[in-house]
C-alpha cells in the first residue's frame, strides 16, 4: 500500500477513535510499543512536554490539491478496459452519455423507431412506396369525415370492375386488326385478338365491321372477308351474331350508300355466301318483304335469294366474287387487258381505264398492260390512236398506278421484239420512233437511257462507200 492510502486509512481511524485514544490502547501515555522515534506511531503527529510525557497533536489535515488530483486520476475508470476499470470499480456509463448518438425522440414522443423507416437523410420523404402503406390519420374535425365508413371497416367489399367499351370505340379497334388481316390472310389471329378484345354484347359490331371494311375495298378483300366470316363462325361469333350484324348493315344500307353506290348488290353476295358456308338459315335470305326494311335493304334480300335460288346450286357461290389477282390465268389476264384498251380507245375515258386497271390487281404484271398498249398503237398506224395512248401512259405514270419499273420494262420487250413484229408491219420502226418523241414532248416519264436505246432497222446499201458515192454503171447485156 503506498503513501497516499495510508494517510487515508490513518485518518478515518483518527475521526472513529476520537483524540481521547491518542494514548494507547492500554491507557498510558508511555508505552514501550510505538514510543520510539523509529517506531511507526512516532512523527509528525505526537511530541514531548517539559516532564517528558508525550503529548499527540492534532491530527494530520487533509491532503494538498496536488494528492486530490493525484488519488483522483488514479481511481478514474477508462471505459475501453473492459468491465471493470483501473481500481476494480465497475465502468458505468452516464444515461446522458447513452442516449448522445441515439436516433430515437427526445421529446418523450414517438415509437422509438428511426424517422421515415431508415430513410430520413436530407431531402429525402421515406422509402419508396412507404406512402402507400402508411397510416391514414383520419381527422373527426374533417368535413368529409364519414364515421359509420371509420366505425365499421368490416364490411369492406372489393370487386373488379371492367371498364365497358361503347361501339365507336370497339369498331375503332376492329379496323386496324382487319386491314391487317387483308395483308397476311390469317385468320387464327384474327380471332386471337377478338378473344382479348370483344365483350358478349359487342360481337354483332363483328360481321357489321369486316363487311362495312370490304365495301371499300377490292373482290380479293371481299372473297377473304367471306372466308373470315366462316371461320369465326363456332369460335367467336354464333349464328345469331352473324344474323345480328347483317341486320344492322341493312339498317344502315341507306347511309352506306353515300360512299358505295352498290352496297345493295354486295351485301346480297355476303349474304348469299354466308348462307352458303352454313353461317345463317337460308330463311334469313327469303325475307325480303321485312317491314322493317327500305326498298335498299329489300332489293339486297333480293340479291341473295336470286343468287341461292340458280338452278346450278350453291357451289358456285363459292366464286361469287370471282377469282381476283393473280390467281388467275396468263393468259385471261392478257386478254383483260386488251378488252380494257379497246373500251379506252373507244371511249377515251381516263378514270374508267385506271379503275379497270385497279380492278385487276396485278400490279406485277403492267408491263403486259404496256406492251399491249405499244402494239396496239403500231398496228393502227393512226395518229389519234398515239395521242390517246400517250396520254393514258402519263396518267398512269402521275397516279403511280404504273411504277417506272413497269414502265420500261415494257417498252424494252418491244425492242426485242421489233424484228418479229416488223415482219407484221413494216412500218413499225419509224412509227415507233414517233411516238416515243411524242412522248418524251408529254411528260419526262420514259428515261433517257430507254430514250437512247431505239432500236433502228439496218440500213440497206445501194451505192458502195469506197466509190466515192456513185453509182455503179452495171450493163445486164452480155453482148455488149
Amino acid at each position: 500500500m503506498d503513501l497516499a492510502s495510508e494517510s487515508v486509512l490513518f485518518s478515518d481511524n483518527d475521526k472513529r477513535n476520537g483524540v481521547a485514544d491518542h494514548h494507547g490502547r492500554n491507557g498510558n501515555a508511555s508505552g514501550a510499543e510505538g514510543s520510539g522515534p523509529g517506531s511507526p506511531n512516532s512523527g509528525e503527529g505526537s511530541s514531548k512536554t517539559a516532564d517528558g510525557t508525550e503529548l499527540m497533536k492534532k491530527p494530520i489535515g487533509l491532503l494538498d490539491d496536488k494528492l486530490k488530483k493525484r488519488v483522483r486520476k488514479l481511481s478514474r475508470s477508462n471505459s475501453k478496459d473492459g468491465v471493470l476499470g483501473v481500481a476494480g470499480t465497475p465502468n458505468f456509463v452516464s444515461p446522458h452519455r447513452k442516449w448522445k448518438n441515439s436516433r430515437r425522440s427526445r421529446n418523450g414522443y414517438g415509437r422509438g423507431l428511426p424517422k421515415k423507416g431508415g430513410a430520413g437523410r436530407k431531402g429525402v420523404w421515406g422509402k419508396p412506396g412507404s406512402e402507400v402503406y402508411d397510416e391514414l390519420d383520419e381527422d373527426p374535425n374533417d368535413p368529409n369525415f364519414d364515421i359509420d365508413a371509420y366505425n365499421s371497416t368490416h364490411n369492406v367489399e372489393l370487386k373488379e370492375i371492367v371498364p365497358q367499351m361503347t361501339e365507336a370505340e370497339v369498331v375503332k379497334k376492329l379496323e386496324p386488326i382487319i386491314l391487317e388481316y387483308f395483308e397476311h390472310g390469317d385468320t387464327h389471329e384474327v380471332a386471337d385478338a377478338l378473344d382479348d378484345l370483344l365483350q358478349p354484347g359487342m360481337k354483332p359490331l363483328v360481321t357489321k365491321t369486316i363487311v362495312a371494311v370490304a365495301f371499300e375495298h377490292k373482290q380479293s378483300q371481299r372473297e377473304l372477308t367471306s372466308v373470315l366470316i366462316s371461320d369465326l363462325y363456332g369460335r367467336i361469333v354464333t349464328r345469331e351474331d352473324i344474323c345480328a350484324g347483317f341486320d344492322l348493315l341493312l339498317a344502315n344500307l341507306s347511309d352506306i350508300m353515300l360512299d358505295t353506290p352498290d352496297a345493295p348488290h354486295l351485301l346480297g353476295n355476303f349474304i348469299a355466301r354466308a348462307v352458303a358456308d352454313d353461317c345463317i338459315p337460308p330463311k334469313y335470305a327469303y325475307q325480303s318483304d321485312r317491314e322493317d326494311l327500305d326498298q335498299h335493304g329489300q332489293s339486297a334480300l333480293v340479291r341473295a335469294t336470286t343468287l341461292l335460288s340458280m338452278h346450278d346450286g350453291w357451289g358456285q357461290l363459292d366464286n361469287v366474287w370471282g377469282v381476283g389477282g393473280a390467281l388467275r390465268p396468263v393468259q385471261t389476264i392478257t386478254q383483260q387487258m386488251s378488252y380494257l384498251l379497246q373500251e379506252y380507245l373507244l371511249s377515251r375515258d381516263l378514270s374508267e381505264a385506271q379503275r379497270s386497271i385497279k380492278e385487276l390487281e396485278v400490279p406485277h404484271f403492267h408491263h403486259e398492260l404496256i406492251y399491249e398498249a405499244i402494239i396496239m398503237t403500231l398496228e393502227a398506224f393512226n395518229e389519234s390512236t398515239e395521242v390517246a395512248i400517250c396520254e393514258l401512259f402519263l396518267t398512269l405514270d402521275s397516279t403511280c398506278i404504273v411504277t417506272p419499273e413497269q414502265m420500261e420494262q415494257g417498252f424494252r420487250r418491244v425492242y426485242e421484239d421489233m424484228t418479229d413484229i416488223v415482219l407484221d408491219i413494216p412500218l413499225a420502226y419509224s412509227i415507233l420512233d414517233r411516238f416515243i418523241q411524242r412522248c418524251q414532248r408529254a411528260g419526262s416519264f420514259l428515261s433517257e437511257a430507254l430514250i437512247k436505246d431505239i432500236p433502228t432497222r439496218g440500213r440497206k446499201r445501194f451505192v458502195s462507200e469506197g466509190d466515192g458515192g456513185l453509182i455503179k454503171q452495171i450493163n445486164f447485156r452480155r453482148d455488149l
